[in-house]
């Protein structure tokens, strides 16, 4: 039965082995993606791209295998950016070039800057990460953990640059 949450955004592929699991593991990160906007609706960023600099935080969102996979099959491969941002700004440094599919870590933002209502829905994101944990398990159950975005980026440039 099709979970309703779910969206009808079509990823499915050809009937590789596979194919359909990876399908329904992308529409079931997007319901998560859209929980998580919906947790975070009262809450505003300034937009400003800092925490995006991630040479300069030191921090980068870590990423299940279903968010980077999601990444791969619907934006191309950027070069790692030289000021040590996220591959994924744009070229001033300041958007997202991927914010409809950006990931859970930038969803659910924990910066000092964040306008909204005292308390972050902190039961929501715990609850939200056990159902991507799960969703990614399924996929690749040699996965352990998240990785950090940044180590996917350059694992993907490395498969680029093989002959």
């Amino acid at each position: 039965m099709r979970n309703p949450d779910w969206d009808d955004d079509n990823d499915e592929a050809p009937s590789a082995p596979g194919a359909r699991e990876e399908a329904r593991a992308l529409q079931e990160l997007r319901a998560i993606y859209r929980q998580a906007d919906a947790a975070y609706a009262p809450f505003s960023c300034p937009a400003s791209g800092e925490c995006c600099q991630l040479s300069k935080t030191q921090r980068q969102p870590w990423l299940w295998y279903p968010e980077w996979l999601l990444l791969a099959r619907h934006h191309p491969l950027p070069p790692p950016r030289e000021d040590g941002g996220c591959p994924y700004l744009d070229a001033a440094g300041k958007r997202c070039t991927v914010y409809a599919e950006r990931p859970f870590g930038c969803r659910t933002f924990f910066c000092e800057r964040i306008r909204g209502p005292a308390r972050q829905p902190a039961d929501t994101v715990s609850a939200l990460l056990l159902r991507l944990e799960r969703v990614s398990q399924r996929l690749l159950p040699s996965l352990t953990g998240p990785r950090p975005i940044l180590e996917w980026h350059a694992e993907a440039s490395l498969r680029e640059e093989e002959p």
